[in-house]
């Protein structure tokens, strides 16, 4: 009997996971695979529930936002421990601290072959701190360790992460494949139509800074006092790990801003921008933002950052419409623009919606992933 070959996927948080890769993972089940997968924090999720769709799960102490050096080795010791058990054929590594470390460890344990993907360059490549040109510093290192596999293939969501690493030197750009996003189940958005009433414009992301949180409440209070009616509604909650997130008394003060509500974390995504007429996320940096895609597939006109990662979410001035980054003001007067011509707002919507079905079916990006695997597994 032919046996099945082993998918490791190893992530930092498994509600990342069921987001961003579950449909990915079912579909390598169908496929023959055995999938395991290695993931750091429960992100509010039951295992047990992923079990029952024939994974094997495994938590490895993967501490996000940490740079204690003990930690760090501690982790290391337990993927190394976990792959050299599991014996992969391949592994498929999501977010920084997996594909580094993941990357390394492939290739001193022998693992067959290595799917590392990079969901954007985050706080560590924006920041303009010290001690995030330090650590720039001491990861080229690890970079140039972990995507250096001779059987492997680095999945990037926009052009300019690929020139970024490419140029950094530590991304042959024959080894990446640049896939637009995660993917998005078109069919889940089904109340294309604008409900009747104040125009509504959502902002749906963890509370971070890097986000663009303060921008966007700042201009909601801009357009209060144009004398504008509107709501403005935050969807999300704070994320402790993150060094950008707010934390419990910035969360409390804003809880008390009249000009904004605080719906918390939300589920049902395709419910609340059913509920919704403007999606809005005046982000610093994205790979490919999930909010702005599932946005487009909602027929929502979105107002976003002219930032690499947001721009490729949209077509400008089509599906939506670009601001500059951090600049409340620009941010308010484009908001403002879409809540007093609604023609205009539903028409790039509708746009939106043709803009998704092309371009972010979830179909497409499995279909993407399933094709490396085989790609790679085939050199092997």
């Amino acid at each position: 009997m032919k046996k099945n070959k082993k998918l490791l996927i190893l992530v930092n948080n498994l509600n990342f996971f069921i987001s961003h890769r579950l449909m990915i993972a079912k579909a390598s089940v169908v496929k023959g695979f055995d999938v395991v997968i290695g993931y750091g924090e429960l992100g509010g999720i039951d295992p047990g529930i992923l079990k029952q769709n024939g994974f094997k799960l495994i938590n490895i102490p993967i501490y996000r936002g940490s740079i204690n050096i003990f930690k760090e080795f501690k982790t290391l010791i337990y993927i190394w421990k976990f792959f050299k058990k599991e014996k992969p054929d391949i592994v498929h590594l999501v977010t920084i601290k997996p594909y580094l470390y993941g990357g390394i460890i492939s290739r001193l344990v022998g693992v067959q072959a290595v799917v590392s993907a990079v969901s954007g360059l985050g706080t560590i490549f924006i920041s303009k701190k010290l001690k995030f040109k330090l650590l720039r510093f001491f990861l080229y290192p690890l970079y140039r360790l972990a995507f250096n596999h001779l059987n492997q293939k680095i999945i990037v969501q926009n052009n300019d992460d690929l020139k970024m690493l490419v140029g950094w030197g530590v991304l042959d750009i024959l080894k990446s494949k640049l896939f637009k996003g995660s993917g998005v189940m078109i069919t889940k958005f089904i109340n294309l139509k604008e409900i009747e009433g104040i125009p509504t414009v959502c902002f749906a992301s963890r509370f971070l800074r890097d986000k663009g949180i303060y921008e966007f409440v700042s201009a909601a209070r801009l357009i209060k006092k144009r004398g504008i009616k509107a709501r403005f509604c935050l969807a999300g909650d704070i994320d402790i790990n993150n060094p950008t997130s707010l934390n419990i008394e910035e969360l409390n003060n804003l809880k008390k801003d009249k000009d904004i509500e605080i719906l918390g974390y939300q589920k049902d995504i395709a419910y609340l921008y059913s509920q919704s007429h403007i999606i809005c996320l005046p982000s610093y940096r994205e790979g490919l933002p999930k909010s702005l895609i599932e946005a487009a597939a909602a027929s929502r006109a979105v107002v976003t950052t002219d930032v690499p990662g947001c721009r490729e979410a949209i077509i400008p001035n089509k599906t939506g419409l670009l601001v500059p980054v951090k600049d409340p003001e620009k941010l308010a007067d484009a908001l403002q623009w879409l809540i007093e011509h609604p023609q205009e707002r539903i028409a790039m919507g509708k746009a939106g919606r043709k803009f998704a079905e092309n371009e972010f079916p979830i179909e497409k990006i499995v279909q993407n992933h399933l094709d490396i695997y085989d790609e790679l597994l085939n050199q092997t």
